[in-house]
């Protein structure tokens, strides 16, 4: 595994990088809401947010499209030189997301993730995986990841559960900032594992930073946000910081340099003679 970095790197953005999923009854309480100042300006110290209808409303609804085209540079941090990768990343809408890795204008891998799982194959080494998503959970050292989050941290978007019950919502110089209130439990077939959860939004509502810190581990993830704009009446980060600590340590940096709202063919297949990786 040591040496096969590109396809390390091409699940890890994979999977770094899942819109927004519709707000539940439960998660936002109207008449819990009070009013915010607006003639005011925002102080560093935290600060009661009133309407938090609002807040939900702008973070939790999905925007819509069909497809979007990304292509990014990516470079990565894990302790062995990686060159810059120029990175294409498709999404089909709830169905699929494909990604083509290549370094000095050769192609080095390719993969795709589907609710199912997730597939890739790495031309450098000759092999390939087929797995489930506790792979790329592993990789990113939690275990909450599949394909709807993944589509969510792609795009921006809140990819962990939040309420009103269990966060509490804040005003700050940045924007808002959310903090759970106690340790949030998360089970899965596999495991279950508990996170300290912050995030940060801008005054526009944008996700700045997501951070969960595993409370019985080392193991943190952060992923970051920046530069946001609007593309095709959807708002969308031209950067996104992916830091893992903990058993493993990395650090992914994506620029992304153009987005495309139009349809594309995604080929997927695997070259024949290569070896499967089994995940274990």
């Amino acid at each position: 595994m040591k040496n096969w970095i590109p396809l390390f790197v091409l699940l890890l953005v994979v999977s770094s990088c899942k819109t927004r999923n519709a707000a539940k009854k439960d998660n936002s309480n109207p008449q819990d809401s009070i009013y915010v100042e607006s003639n005011t300006d925002p102080k560093d110290a935290n600060e009661p947010v009133r309407d938090k209808l609002t807040f939900y409303e702008h973070v939790l609804i999905p925007p819509q499209f069909d497809q979007i085209k990304i292509n990014s540079k990516v470079n990565v941090e894990t302790g062995s030189f990686v060159p810059t990768l120029d990175a294409t990343i498709y999404i089909e809408n709830n169905q699929k997301v494909w990604m083509n890795l290549s370094a000095l204008f050769i192609n080095v891998a390719r993969g795709k993730a589907t609710p199912e799982g997730v597939k890739g194959y790495d031309k450098t080494n000759k092999s390939y995986i087929d797995s489930d998503f506790e792979y790329l959970n592993n990789l990113l050292n939690v275990n909450f990841i599949d394909y709807k989050s993944l589509e969510k941290i792609l795009m921006g978007r809140t990819f962990v559960k939040i309420s009103d019950s269990q966060f509490t919502l804040t005003k700050n110089a940045q924007g808002f900032k959310m903090v759970s209130n106690s340790n949030q439990r998360i089970e899965t077939d596999e495991k279950a594992r508990e996170y300290k959860i912050t995030l940060q939004y801008d005054e526009n509502y944008d996700l700045l930073s997501v951070q969960l810190k595993d409370v019985l581990s080392p193991d943190e993830l952060e992923i970051s946000y920046s530069n946001w704009d609007e593309y095709n009446g959807i708002r969308l980060p031209k950067n996104v910081k992916i830091i893992i600590k903990g058993s493993k340590n990395s650090q992914i940096l994506m620029e992304n340099t153009k987005f495309d709202f139009s349809k594309m063919e995604t080929p997927y297949s695997v070259p024949a003679n290569y070896k499967k990786i089994e995940i274990k």
